[in-house]
């Protein structure tokens, strides 16, 4: 039985963002000119944010139905293909096994999903105070629930809901 990974959140690291340039820089290597855009999500692209230290990559692509053919490729540098991984019309992968380092999220060229993401990131960057209520929120919960994940994530999803609902009001505004 393989053991439970650790949910930990970390300090923010100026390192999360180097790490992130050296990824999407093999990344556009190996999807060549299907792959349109790179963008860091998740809360290490947030600076102080706490997070869990694992580099989210959102990739945006020409076409979804042609991602498994760099299944092998990604491979190569560490990945598993994971499908779908319950979010629909997204292609995703995942690095280091339970020492994950990073997740890569692929979409098609215009999937409301990569505004979502871009405007949940966008708003904390803005939002300072809100970055840093949600970081306290992951730390406390990582505290709580050192080896459940999901209660990790289900202590985070009101907290997101209402993220996602301020951010898409402040889109509105801006």
């Amino acid at each position: 039985m393989e053991p439970k990974r650790k949910v930990e959140v970390l300090p923010y690291s100026s390192i999360w963002r180097t790490a992130f340039q050296k990824e999407a820089a093999t990344l556009r290597m190996i999807f060549g000119s299907e792959l349109l855009e790179v963008h860091h999500i998740g809360s290490t692209a947030v600076v102080g944010l706490s997070a869990k230290p694992v580099i989210d990559l959102l990739l945006v692509v020409r076409s979804i139905s042609r991602v498994d053919e760099w299944n092998e490729a990604m491979r190569g540098i560490g990945y598993e293909a994971k499908g779908e991984n319950g979010i629909a019309g997204r292609c995703y992968f995942q690095k280091g096994g339970n020492a994950r380092s990073h997740h890569v999220h692929v979409f098609e060229e215009g999937s409301s999903t990569i505004a979502r993401h871009l405007l949940f990131r966008d708003y904390l960057r803005v939002h300072p105070a809100r970055a840093l209520e949600y970081g306290e929120l992951k730390t406390r919960l990582a505290g709580q629930f050192p080896y459940d994940i999901e209660k990790y994530i289900e202590g985070k999803s009101d907290v997101i809901r209402r993220i996602e609902c301020d951010a898409a009001q402040w889109s509105r505004e801006c």
